[in-house]
């Protein structure tokens, strides 16, 4: 073990230690015991008496400790390893983090501990830790790897998961910031039961503890994977069971906070294993990340010693924008944005505030470009298949596939983030379900293996009209019930008339759309059929919003348009024309349906 490695991995110990000891310190109450920074009481060192001060000032002393460590860390990386760009600017970014974390210290005082920026805080500590863990790791590796890739399903799955406890441990953070830790009193059911009912109070818990069970699904899985893979993989068998295995005990310390009335020993412990488990999941994620490129780079070597690395054309910048602008799907989300802000005043009776319309259509547009995103990197095997589709940017080679799947996998990220920081919690939430939806329940399973991939995966498409009731009311609602049945029972005869028309090219493909499997006679059929319950639907929000004339004259028009379309369909099968033009009305109709949402929300015109 190299110095450097020694040094990263001190680094790494002080910054674990760093969050157990500050967890000590919200546990204690002791937070404003040192009420200024970067005073304590007036001197460097407080008196030995007060409790809570020396409580906080060995928080900020470990502090000043990592400081040093990062330091030390960023210079030994501009001196030996000024080449190594690998090593070099993640530690001038820990060292960056650092002074960064120690302004928000700063900000948690003079705020008075405020909910969100301890958070914050938090937040800006697990990075740290994870970057050093990088840091650490990549510092026993060869200085250069030629193997490409290293994003195979097993490490797209540990990335998913640590990204879920990083959200897990912030959702914790809320759970305190909002006193909400106690609101149930039993544990592992709420109130007698799994799903209570969500208020302001209690919505915060219920999330967490919610997002804890998923969690807890979601790196049982991974675990049963990689220990299938134990043999060849031993060392990440290792990491990745001894997350698993903290994870169980984290989860009984959890319940022991509600059974003890929040002790201090639970409260830190909790944190600590929770940080413990995010830190390995960072290093499972890393090694079979980079355990894939050594393989690659092996297999790819001639005897030369050399490898044959394949040679492509360099885009402009241009065109390179372009292609990642591609890569989210413009127009589907344009349609999505269609059903956001008619919702949003309906909500508000009136014309939301501007800046909470952008900040909905903003982390809207990034939640759904990032799910298009990695959409495209699974279906890029059939997308090259298609003609409708080959033209997208990794069946021709704009953009690679890690890229591509970076690129989403960021996206969704910055989604959440967004969505929390500017609007609430339930809307990132929900936003994030939508792509979690989109991507494993649509695109990894039903989309390849049932003609109701549609019907069951175009829920993804509703969860629009449920964050933007959120976003104005902080709940969703009977009406946001009824929006996201419209948008609902609209999918299916939307996108069967498209896949009317391109039927060969998914029996090419062999996805098992509608007219593929069950024939052109059925799909025109259920068209009709769908039809007709979108109209019943459309008609239910007339009692469920109190809406008025406008809405009801005009979902009545379009209904009747819409039907008519459809049985056109039906009856001029032989007739793509007919499929593209139910198509292309589909789209008008939601617009339109929307539109009049709004417009009656602002001048109600009543019946009778």
């Amino acid at each position: 073990m190299s110095r450097f490695t020694k040094l990263a991995a001190a680094t790494v110990a002080m910054t674990f230690l760093l969050v157990v000891v500050g967890v000590v310190v919200r546990s204690t109450g002791s937070g404003l015991g040192c009420p200024e920074w970067p005073t304590c009481r007036g001197s460097l060192i407080p008196a030995f008496n007060d409790i809570h001060a020396i409580i906080e000032w060995s928080h900020r002393t470990t502090a000043v400790i990592v400081g040093v460590l990062a330091l030390a860390l960023a210079t030994s990386a501009v001196v030996s390893y000024r080449r190594r760009s690998s090593i070099l600017w993640p530690s001038v970014a820990a060292l960056v983090l650092v002074i960064f974390q120690a302004v928000l210290g700063k900000v948690t005082v003079e705020s008075a501990l405020a909910g969100d920026i301890v958070t914050a805080h938090l937040a800006t500590a697990m990075a740290l830790l994870a970057l050093v863990v990088f840091i650490a790791l990549r510092s026993t590796l060869p200085a250069k790897i030629l193997g490409r890739g290293g994003w195979r399903a097993m490490t797209v799955w540990l990335a998913i998961a640590a990204a879920a406890v990083y959200v897990l441990l912030l959702l914790g953070s809320h759970v305190t910031a909002t006193g909400s830790a106690l609101v149930f009193p039993d544990w592992p059911l709420m109130n007698g039961g799994p799903f209570p009912q969500l208020t302001e109070h209690t919505g915060p818990h219920a999330i967490h503890r919610w997002a804890a069970v998923a969690v807890g699904i979601l790196l049982a899985a991974v675990s049963l994977a990689v220990w299938r893979e134990r043999e060849r993989r031993p060392r990440l068998a290792r990491i990745v069971l001894m997350a698993a295995a903290l994870f169980a005990v984290q989860a009984v310390v959890g319940g022991l906070q509600v059974l003890t009335d929040l002790s201090v020993w639970s409260q830190v412990l909790h944190l600590a294993l929770g940080a413990a488990i995010w830190a390995l999941l960072v290093a499972a994620f890393f090694t079979s990340h980079y355990e894939d490129r050594l393989e690659a780079s092996a297999e790819s070597e001639p005897s030369t010693g050399r490898a044959d690395l394949p040679t492509r054309g360099v885009a402009s910048m241009p065109d390179t924008l372009r292609a990642y602008v591609a890569l989210t799907k413009p127009r589907i989300i344009e349609l999505l944005l269609v059903t956001t802000i008619p919702t949003m005043v309906l909500a508000q009776r009136g014309i939301p505030s501007p800046w909470l319309v952008a900040a909905v259509v903003a982390g809207g547009t990034l939640a759904a470009g990032g799910a298009n995103a990695i959409n495209q990197y699974v279906d890029r095997d059939i997308d090259d298949l298609m003609r409708r589709t080959r033209r997208r940017p990794l069946p021709r080679g704009a953009v690679t596939p890690p890229a591509a799947l970076r690129f989403g996998i960021g996206l969704s990220v910055l989604s959440f983030v967004w969505m929390w920081a500017t609007v609430n919690l339930l809307s990132a939430l929900l936003a994030a379900s939508a792509i979690g939806f989109y991507v494993f329940v649509y695109t990894l399973w039903l989309k390849r293996s049932t003609p109701q991939n549609i019907v069951i995966g175009g829920a993804a498409g509703c969860v629009p009209v449920l964050v933007a009731w959120a976003a104005v009311t902080g709940t969703v609602g009977v009406p946001a019930i009824v929006l996201f049945a419209i948008v609902f029972y609209w999918t299916p005869p939307h996108f069967w008339a498209l896949a009317l028309r391109y039927q060969g090219d998914y029996a090419a493909a062999r996805v098992p759309m509608m007219p593929v499997v069950r024939g052109e006679a059925e799909t025109a059929r259920q068209i009709v059929l769908y039809s007709l319950l979108l109209v019943a639907v459309s008609l239910l929000l007339f009692p469920a919003a109190g809406m008025g004339l406008i809405y009801l004259a005009t979902a009545v028009v379009l209904g009747v348009l819409f039907v008519a379309y459809a049985v056109r369909v039906q009856h001029h099968l032989a007739d793509a024309r007919a499929a593209i033009a139910l198509f292309r009305f589909s789209i008008s109709y939601l617009t339109l349906l929307f539109a009049a949402i709004a417009l009656d929300s602002l001048i109600r015109v009543s019946v009778g």
